[in-house]
């Protein structure tokens, strides 16, 4: 035993750093590969979020209503498509960005004999 000892001194050595510093850097390795994993996890919802948020945006910034008839355009044409009045002098301010107080029709209460 002694003798095999003496032989592979440098075996022996090298397979002991071998056993310590794999597991210290596989174990590094593993933790930061699942780290990367619930980042993405985290962060392509987000980034769904912020494209979906864009796309609500940009459509609601084509929507136009029409002055004289009070239809919904997506603003693909020029005029409207139930009264066909000019819908290019409409502003760009929709119906969406309205406060509700704006849009609401008073209504008053009367007793009926």
């Amino acid at each position: 035993m002694n003798y095999f000892l003496k032989a592979n001194k440098n075996l022996l050595t090298y397979s002991l750093i071998i056993l310590i510093v794999i597991p210290i850097f596989g174990l590094n390795f593993f933790i930061s590969f699942i780290g990367n994993i619930l980042l993405l996890l985290f962060l392509i919802p987000l980034l769904l979020l912020a494209l979906m948020f864009i796309g609500f945006n940009s459509f609601k910034s084509k929507i136009n209503t029409c002055s004289n008839c009070g239809a919904i355009s997506l603003g693909l044409s020029e005029t409207c498509m139930n009264c066909g009045a000019d819908l290019e002098n409409i502003k760009k301010s929709n119906q969406l960005d309205k406060k509700p107080s704006e849009s609401t029709i008073e209504v008053k209460a009367e007793e009926v004999k």
